[in-house]
């Protein structure tokens, strides 16, 4: 067990983190990118649900 644990710290010491500004970037650019898809089925699913509101009235 301490050998996989010693090597975990290991393994993580020759990881390249991100720069603050890197990071903040990559953030930005998930959020809006979650944000557009949200909307985007958002609206899929409204115009689905009108669509099927019609055909069954």
């Amino acid at each position: 067990m301490s050998d996989f644990f010693s090597g975990v710290v290991r393994e993580m010491k020759k990881v390249s983190w991100p720069k603050r500004k890197e990071l903040s970037r990559y953030t930005v650019i998930v959020v809006a990118t979650v944000a557009i898809m949200s909307v985007f089925f958002a609206v899929v699913d409204l115009g689905i649900s009108e669509l099927i509101r019609l055909v069954l009235e």
